[in-house]
């Protein structure tokens, strides 16, 4: 899993707090997760290419 966190750190600017939603992102592509249902979908918006990101409505 090092390693997709990895490619995803050198694809894209990523820094200080950004990397904990990298890393959820690396686990979900290693487990083929291809959906995250979240309330912060804005913090996520960078993954498109990667992952779908299903907004929660208040």
């Amino acid at each position: 899993m090092t390693g997709l966190l990895l490619d995803l750190l050198d694809w894209r600017t990523i820094r200080g707090k950004q990397i904990h939603d990298a890393n959820i992102v690396a686990v979900m592509r290693r487990y083929g997760i291809l959906s995250l249902l979240t309330h912060n979908a804005a913090d996520f918006a960078r993954y498109v290419p990667y992952i779908k990101v299903l907004p929660l409505l208040p």
